[in-house]
């Protein structure tokens, strides 16, 4: 901004984050979340049409990821934004497109949606593979029928806890964020307490984290019983 005069430079600055203790602070110095935040505001400069963002609160703080979810709100332009971070996509993106089997397409839910629509996807498989199960020990004698149920039951039974386990937690963490985001909703808690609301939009942050983490470890605890469940019916 070389024609700006340094009350528009700050003030400039200012509106990315970088108050009158920051503004003066060299390249060099700042945290790995302020760095990531100059890049952003250097990016959004001359207000493109479109950005692309592939994980951007990576090394993020928690004031750099709030000021980037509000950003990203009052940008006019297209975002397209790959992330991991529920949070993030829940507070910005307002069209999920949902990447499976070699193709692309809008999804109209939410991610809660999704992850549900997953849980019966895998329902429906296993009940198919049940009936096919049943099919195939037609020609089996009740006693050989039961007694292998037993045995694919005391087989899967590790399995299946571990599944039950990976939702139970995801169920936990999926309302311990809910119970925050009512919290951090509220916009007094930020003039009344913003030590608090700090606090809690850390916690948040942690959450989100384990979240993903419990999500994989479901998605992996399913697979691995589905695997075992499959090769127990062959």
């Amino acid at each position: 901004m070389p024609e700006a005069t340094e009350a528009q430079k700050r003030a400039r600055l200012g509106a990315a984050g970088f108050g009158a203790d920051k503004a003066d602070t060299k390249c060099a110095n700042l945290s790995g979340g302020e760095k990531a935040r100059l890049l952003l505001m250097i990016a959004t400069f001359h207000r493109p049409h479109l950005l692309i963002l592939d994980e951007p609160t990576n090394h993020l703080d928690v004031d750099s990821r709030q000021a980037l979810i509000e950003a990203l709100n009052e940008f006019d332009g297209a975002v397209i934004l790959i992330s991991h971070d529920r949070h993030l996509i829940e507070a910005c993106a307002d069209r999920l497109w949902v990447v499976r089997d070699g193709t692309v397409a809008s999804y109209d839910g939410d991610i809660d949606q999704y992850r549900l629509s997953l849980l019966a996807e895998r329902t429906l498989r296993n009940k198919e593979r049940t009936r096919e199960a049943a099919a195939s020990d037609v020609k089996t004698s009740r006693q050989a029928e039961r007694r292998a149920a037993a045995e694919r039951r005391q087989e899967l039974a590790p399995l299946r806890k571990a599944v039950t386990e990976a939702e139970k937690k995801v169920e936990a963490l999926t309302a311990q964020i809910a119970r925050l985001d009512a919290a951090l909703g509220d916009a007094s808690l930020y003039v009344k307490d913003p030590a608090r609301a700090q606090k809690l939009s850390a916690e948040r942050g942690v959450l989100a984290r384990q979240l993903g983490e419990a999500e994989e470890a479901w998605l992996e605890a399913s697979e691995r019983y589905e695997s075992a469940a499959a090769t127990a019916t062959i």
